[in-house]
């Protein structure tokens, strides 16, 4: 639990720290999360988000701690994934059942879906405004960053954007603000991004757009998971526009597994073939890093090695499990190759090559594989195979 803490004149952010939770939706939260609710006092007092089921109560002791929870006169929800949602109809059941409560249109549709509860709800799009005394709220539509009814709520006298799960990261420190962290949270912020927005960067190069479009001023980002941006809020939206464009750098990663070290050694091999062509590269084996870490290395990355023993005339498990997720996020311009060993049936290289052509990768190679234990002459293949993949690069780069 944290205290409600002050982050404008008459805005304090009442949410909830998760220390415990070190899965995601698959990725891998080492430093757990917060869930970030918003109380904006006036005329009318506005509560935006709520948090996950569990931390209920957590969230009504914060708002007790300024106010009576019944004194809130209206709920504004952003978004309706569990999260975000998961306390509001005990809040609700607080507040009361008839207070407005604020939302896009599908975002009622989900809620009702959710809770099964007829709210009072209050259906807004882009462009809508809710004027409560002296401050206005203006809402912004933004489908598919990541949900359906996902929308931002921006305080038009503050210049204050509460974004959702737009610039957040999952992070569950005693700091909240980014003047306070510094860049110790920029890598946080990054592997969010690839592993929850990655798949929806054309969206977010269009809000970007429309965003510039409107000409806001924004002075803060209050996002519902992690630190809030007020030192330099332009910050984050400079980086989700470089990552959006996914455009690639002079980097790659080479990821595998092994069974008995032959894939093991054909992958430092190829690895090595990269180095010597002044390229970065990281080596990663699927069962040392968690895959939300290695869909981390590839936002960037330009080109992707990927190497897998045959198992039953397949690929190996941990492998598949990687290749699914990464398919999931959609990663653009990248090139590939693929590499692996085998025992008699040898089909994980093939495999690998179709799945690298499904997420429309540039495949520069057939690939290399091995049977039984790489001897020199193949780990020479493996090396030109890294070079190859390399150069490659540099020429789409060039």
């Amino acid at each position: 639990m944290y205290k409600p803490i002050k982050i404008a004149d008459g805005i304090y952010s009442v949410g909830c720290r998760d220390w415990d939770i070190r899965d995601f939706h698959g990725y891998s939260t080492y430093e757990g999360t917060t869930y970030n609710a918003f109380l904006v006092l006036g005329e009318k007092n506005i509560l935006i988000d709520t948090v996950k089921e569990k931390f209920g109560d957590e969230l009504l002791s914060n708002i007790s701690k300024i106010i009576d929870p019944k004194e809130i006169d209206i709920v504004i929800s952003n978004h309706t994934e569990m999260d975000h949602s998961g306390a509001l109809p005990k809040a609700m059941h607080v507040i009361g059942k008839d207070k407005p409560l604020y939302c896009s249109k599908m975002g009622a549709k989900n809620l009702k879906s959710h809770f099964k509860n007829d709210f009072n709800f209050k259906a807004v799009g882009s462009g809508d405004t809710l004027k409560v005394g002296n401050r206005t709220f203006s809402f912004l539509e933004t489908k598919m960053l990541h949900w359906p009814d996902s929308m931002f709520t921006y305080l038009v006298e503050d210049a204050i954007l509460f974004s959702s799960d737009a610039f957040g990261q999952h992070f569950a420190g005693d700091m909240f603000f980014d003047d306070e962290i510094g860049d110790e949270i920029i890598p946080h912020a990054r592997k969010y991004y690839a592993n929850i927005l990655l798949h929806f960067s054309g969206r977010v190069q269009d809000l970007i757009k429309d965003v510039t479009k409107m000409n806001l001023k924004i002075d803060m980002i209050c996002p519902d998971h992690g630190i809030i941006w007020r030192d330099n809020p332009s910050k984050i939206i400079q980086l989700y526009d470089k990552w959006s464009k996914q455009e690639p750098a002079k980097k790659a990663v080479v990821i595998f597994d092994s069974m008995w070290e032959s894939t093991t050694k054909m992958a430092r091999a190829i690895t090595s073939g990269i180095e010597s062509e002044d390229v970065k590269v990281r080596l990663m084996n699927t069962r040392k890093w968690h895959r939300s870490d290695i869909m981390t290395e590839i936002l960037d990355a330009g080109a992707i090695a990927v190497g897998s023993p045959t198992l039953n005339n397949g690929i190996f498990p941990v492998i598949a499990d990687v290749m699914t997720y990464v398919k999931g996020l959609k990663p653009q311009n990248k090139i590939a190759a693929a590499f692996g060993s085998y025992g008699w049936s040898g089909e994980a290289v093939k495999i690998l090559n179709q799945e690298f052509a499904a997420m429309k990768f540039d495949i520069i190679d057939e690939g290399v594989k091995v049977q039984y234990v790489p001897e020199e002459e193949d780990l020479s293949k493996c090396f030109d195979l890294g070079v190859k993949l390399a150069k490659a690069l540099k020429e789409k780069l060039s």
